[in-house]
């Protein structure tokens, strides 16, 4: 059994809420003759929950159902009570049942051009496509593409992959990774696969690991962090995590799987799946991911600039899983991005001249 690492409380409530993106996926875009605007309705109109669509959450519902509004605004008509759910009101996190009746809005963005991905991002990705299926797809995403457009980003992975694979009428994210984080993204081609995907994750049966880089020497062997965690959204839309008595029970998971000098390399396993879960968890233990803006520390994000880190060393390096249908155990896996790599190489290479110094003492 991991033991249990002790968070202080004094660290609780340490946030830096700064930006740094090292992919630019805007660079892919391509201009697009329709409008946010003239993609939504004027009128109120509802819609009744099939069996297909059942098991998906509310925010992802309308994503679709309000094509090309950014995700802020959909967050924001939900809170203030526009979108309904048989009469009520829901949180966007709220999961669709066969028969509801959503009441969608009369909602309009006035003259914001709408980009579609261009060729050169579908190309890409094609290329870091790890498994397909009729039912199920995988990619190796890179950093600085955010999972889904909105929040000043005009797409994402699930709108390129939609372009990518346009027989796909289905097609839905299975869970999500941060911008800057790289690695595996699974997506289903079937409502019946997301809901099966999505109780697997809800009872911990997905087995996910990480791979990341953190300040100071961690101990050997698996530790798990439980500290409680509380999201907050600023009214930027941007989304701040910290540790909170009143949060969300959380557990990662982590051991240690290198040393090189003042730093580690480790690899995380998620026991839940909560915003920022890795990098707020290592933070708070007093190990922050090397890169890490918002929650990391700036001195060392400083050091490890100089040796090439441009982005978050945090990598999805590992999914498995029993199928939901067949019970086969799927294994799926993502290599380090080569600029990582290339950090590693230059903290090992760092590291020799002390070896050395050692040695002739």
């Amino acid at each position: 059994m991991p033991g249990a690492i002790r968070v202080p409380r004094a660290l609780w409530a340490s946030t830096i809420t700064i930006r740094c993106y090292s992919f630019n996926a805007n660079q892919f875009s391509s201009p697009s003759p329709a409008f946010y605007g003239s993609a939504v309705s004027a009128t109120v109109r509802y819609v009744i929950v099939d069996d297909e669509t059942a098991g998906q959450r509310l925010d992802n519902f309308l994503i679709r159902h309000l094509k090309g509004l950014p995700r802020s605004r959909i967050y924001r008509i939900v809170r203030r009570g526009e979108v309904r759910v048989n009469r009520g009101r829901v949180r966007p996190s709220y999961r669709l049942k066969p028969g509801d009746r959503v009441r969608i809005p009369p909602v309009r963005e006035a003259s914001r051009q709408a980009r579609k991905p261009s060729v050169e991002l579908t190309a890409v990705l094609e290329q870091r496509v790890v498994y397909e299926d009729d039912r199920l797809l995988v990619i190796d995403k890179p950093s600085g593409l955010a999972v889904h457009g909105g929040s000043g980003v005009s797409h994402g992975l699930i709108e390129a992959c939609r372009a990518m694979r346009p027989d796909c009428r289905r097609l839905e994210l299975v869970h999500r990774l941060d911008k800057e984080t790289s690695g595996l993204v699974m997506l289903a081609k079937r409502a019946s696969l997301l809901r099966e995907l999505h109780r697997l994750l809800r009872e911990s049966r997905v087995d996910k690991r990480y791979i990341g880089l953190v300040r100071g020497r961690w101990p050997t062997g698996w530790k798990t962090i439980t500290a409680p965690l509380k999201k907050n959204v600023l009214r930027s839309g941007e989304r701040v995590v910290r540790v909170d008595a009143g949060g969300r029970e959380s557990a990662t998971e982590i051991r240690r799987l290198g040393r090189l000098r003042d730093a580690s390399l480790i690899e995380a396993r998620l026991l839940t799946g909560r915003t920022h879960q890795i990098r707020v968890h290592t933070a708070a233990a007093g190990f922050p991911l090397a890169g890490d803006r918002k929650y990391g520390d700036k001195e060392f994000n400083r050091r490890l600039k100089t040796l090439g880190l441009k982005r978050i060393f945090l990598h999805a390096a590992s999914l498995s899983f029993a199928d939901p249908l067949s019970g086969e155990i799927r294994e799926f896996s993502a290599p380090l991005a080569p600029e990582l790599r290339e950090v590693l190489d230059a903290l090992e290479s760092e590291a020799r001249p002390d070896r050395q110094q050692r040695t002739v003492r």
